[in-house]
């Protein structure tokens, strides 16, 4: 805590922990304000406590029903996590810093979901309007002098409204499947497309092997017929005759 000593209204010191004194009212009077405990702002809900139950959280549709990029409504609820870091701007710049700070929250998310498709947002897009809530949130307590900083910003629910949320869910869900099938699919392919690949380069490679053989066989055939040839030209009543032989003996 640290102490904001005025005198005739007018800020005059500030103190840290430890023994201090000041002059009598009405000359001097002193606020103290809590620097180091981490406050909380909840935005689109309330969470009222009541004797002997746990916190029943309370949605304030006021705040939570926005508008998105892609003319979508949503319904968002925010938590936000501050602390006081200038004792004497938050006690005198701003008349209420805490309300600025619910007011420009809002103004804040607002901005940043007006820019976003629902699907982002309510999906792989949170942290982004966490990041880019936060970033504009503090810029605009910074200007308007409120002495508050942002400890954390914590997105609660980003649902669609009540009216059409199973509908929403529904094409969610009919998009998640489309996904999932082509996923399969996708996987089905790299599982078919190598298998027949191989299996077409072995019938390649046998037909290779095959046309090698018979060319092979029908080169050694050709070749034997060419000595044959020049046998029979040196000789040809005995090779005649052998060859006749030879084709009597395999006849019979």
């Amino acid at each position: 805590e640290v102490g904001v000593v005025r005198q005739f209204g007018r800020f005059v010191a500030q103190t840290g922990p430890g023994l201090n004194y000041r002059l009598p009212w009405p000359i001097q009077v002193h606020d103290i304000v809590n620097v180091a405990a981490v406050r909380r702002a909840e935005i689109g809900y309330r969470e009222v406590e009541e004797r002997g139950q746990e916190p029943v959280r309370r949605r304030i549709q006021e705040e939570s029903l926005m508008l998105t990029g892609d003319r979508n409504i949503v319904d968002i609820q925010i938590l936000v996590l501050y602390q006081v870091k200038d004792a004497v701007t938050f006690l005198f710049r701003a008349e209420n810093p805490e309300e600025a700070l619910r007011v420009n929250t809002e103004v804040a998310l607002r901005s940043v979901i007006g820019n976003m498709d629902i699907d982002h947002a309510m999906t792989v897009g949170r942290p982004e309007v966490e990041a880019e809530t936060w970033k504009i949130l503090q810029m605009l307590l910074d200007t308007h002098q409120t002495g508050l900083h942002v400890a954390g910003i914590e997105l609660q629910v980003v649902d669609p409204p009540d009216e059409v949320r199973e509908s929403f869910y529904d094409v969610v869900r009919a998009k998640a499947d489309r996904e999932r099938l082509i996923r399969e699919a996708e996987g089905y392919a790299r599982d078919v497309v190598p298998r027949a690949r191989g299996e077409a380069a072995a019938i390649v490679h046998a037909a290779t092997a095959y046309r090698d053989e018979r060319i092979a066989l029908a080169e050694g055939e050709a070749e034997r017929f060419l000595k044959i040839l020049e046998e029979y030209r040196k000789a040809e009543a005995v090779t005649r005759q052998r060859l006749y032989l030879e084709t009597i003996e395999r006849v019979l």
